[in-house]
């Protein structure tokens, strides 16, 4: 299909041609009318000449004629010249301008993806030619991070400021002969050549570039700072052969900077064919999780909690995991940070959750169950209520339910934790602070939160045995749960020693390999059974002897 503007053709060069550069029959017509003026001319003027003079006759009533009418078809000519001249320059500037639209980026003034792709091909092309002085291409692309929180923060108006503040710094430190473009978004793009022998100064521009973009941004009367993350490819990188080494090259940098974002962003890091497979097996792992929950691949398992001075079980603990018919038994340490980012550890985690309410609701009354809430899921509002929902869909008394969340969720929205963490109490359910002594939990808000339990994390219990100051650290933090009336469980124990050493210290409820590894519901259930200490067996058991006297009265098949 012809693109073309209508009634404009493109010439060799892709140029368009105005209709007043190809019209050679108006330019004849202009011509012929000249030509005609003169001969008329020739024979008009001189019998006028002799009139005025008083000398002879005047010129012919239809040669006057012609010459007024060729006279007039002149002037129309030159003014439709002069018209068609100006229509031309003005489609001319609006093609620019339609070209300048097309290939940069209205923004930022930067080229674009468009005008980038094709600006690479030909530097790569260039590069590779027989005789071509020793060059590499290199490819830079950066990302701001977090950069959508400055959206969101502050309006698009602070955004795009500061896009447009950060192509000029960027555009500062780039060589004369680099290209800027910004992809998209916040995303922008170098390229340039440079002595593959000396990547030294690649190195050196990503550094500049990181630290320009450092820089604090004045916006909106105030201040703001981002840092960025960068990828960098080269072209010596390229398969050979290549059919679009832009492109290719857009992918190398984009993985290398994915990889420096992953890696701590604020920093920058060579393509690498490892991050490539690295990739490609996050990109599985993603859909692999997004497949798993819609077809009830995540399932709890379960955690011995004991008395720790008497061994006597008091309860599980659920672990998600995930049990892939690719993969197998993955446990939550590679799959819940892959969730999170996806935005689905809410809908795993419930679902999760609710399998392990139903489960334990066969167990003996005097067992608890606690599970582990994402702060994610702290962030919903209506998360208390879905949990209560799932409660009294299972039938599950509220009361035998331990959630646990970690100090990290006490320091994002204090208010909304302490109105979830009363709903939640109200209804029966216990309260425990996870992984406590590793972040940045103080005793205001432990007695500002009703909390029922501390966990210590088992960075601690491991180090127990090893340095004689963890001791000290554990026993402090049982005085403070005694103190507070908050009972401790102790996660990790992997040792007799570790346990005996615990008990040396103080009470404690315990959880670890050495009582047993994580089970499924269905080996929980069986070894709950063979010790009776299922609901239904306590029930029989708790049952007065003169009821089962009564019932087998009454029915003799009993």
């Amino acid at each position: 299909m012809d693109e073309s503007p209508q009634g404009l053709e493109e010439d060799e060069g892709g140029k368009m041609k105005l209709p007043a550069e190809r019209d050679v029959v108006a330019l004849g017509i202009i011509v012929a009318a000249l030509i005609m003026f003169v001969g008329h001319a020739g024979a008009v003027l001189p019998g006028t000449i002799r009139v005025m003079l008083g000398t002879g006759d005047g010129p012919a009533n239809y040669m006057v004629s012609a010459f007024l009418l060729n006279a007039a078809l002149v002037i129309f000519g030159w003014r439709r010249y002069n018209e068609l001249m100006k229509e031309m320059r003005e489609r001319r500037e609006s093609e620019e301008e339609a070209r300048e639209l097309a290939f940069t980026d209205p923004l930022t003034g930067s080229l674009n993806r468009r005008s980038m792709v094709p600006e690479v091909d030909r530097l790569v092309k260039q590069v590779c030619q027989p005789g071509a002085r020793d060059c590499a291409v290199a490819f830079i692309m950066l990302d701001l991070d977090h950069f959508k929180q400055i959206n969101d923060l502050n309006g698009h108006r602070a955004g795009d400021t500061m896009l447009i503040t950060m192509a000029r710094r960027v555009r500062a430190v780039l060589p004369d002969d680099a290209r800027l473009a910004r992809l998209g978004g916040d995303e922008f793009a170098c390229v340039l050549c440079y002595d593959p022998n000396n990547p030294a100064v690649i190195d050196r521009i990503a550094s500049a570039i990181i630290s320009a973009g450092r820089q604090p941004f004045e916006v909106a009367g105030g201040e703001l700072a981002i840092s960025l993350s960068v990828g960098i490819a080269c072209s010596t990188a390229l398969p050979d052969p290549c059919d679009n080494p832009a492109e290719e090259m857009l992918h190398m940098a984009d993985m290398a900077m994915y990889h420096a974002k992953k890696s701590g962003r604020n920093r920058y890091d060579w393509f690498e064919p490892k991050m490539e497979r690295e990739l490609r097996l996050r990109a599985d792992l993603e859909n692999g999780i997004l497949a798993g929950i819609a077809r009830g691949e995540f399932v709890p398992f379960y955690e011995q909690q004991v008395d720790v001075e008497t061994g006597e079980l008091t309860g599980f603990e659920m672990l998600a995991r995930w049990q892939s018919p690719r993969l197998g038994l993955v446990t939550p340490d590679r799959f819940i940070p892959v969730a999170e980012e996806l935005g689905v550890i809410a809908e795993l985690s419930e679902s999760v959750i609710s399998q392990a309410l139903r489960d334990a609701r066969d167990w003996d009354p005097r067992l608890t169950l606690a599970v582990n809430i994402s702060p994610v899921q702290m962030r919903d509002p209506w998360f208390a209520q879905r949990l209560l929902k799932f409660l009294a869909e299972a039938r599950f008394p509220a009361e035998r339910l331990e959630i646990e969340i970690t100090e990290m969720c006490l320091n994002e929205n204090i208010g909304l934790v302490r109105s979830m963490v009363t709903s939640l109490k109200n209804q029966g359910v216990k309260i425990s602070l996870d992984d406590f002594g590793v972040g940045y939990a103080t005793l205001a808000q432990l007695r500002a939160l009703p909390f029922d339990r501390i966990k210590i994390d088992r960075q601690f219990i491991g180090r127990l045995s090893r340095a004689e100051d963890t001791a000290n650290v554990i026993s402090t933090i049982a005085s403070i749960g005694q103190g507070m009336n908050l009972p401790v469980t102790a996660e990790g124990i992997e040792t007799e020693s570790l346990r005996d050493s615990l008990r040396r210290i103080g009470t404690f409820k315990g959880q670890g390999y050495f009582y047993g590894k994580p089970e499924t519901a269905e080996q929980v259930r069986n070894r709950l059974k063979s010790e009776a200490r299922l609901a239904a067996d306590t029930a029989a058991n708790d049952t007065p002897a003169s009821d089962i006297v009564a019932a087998r009265a009454a029915d003799p098949a009993a």
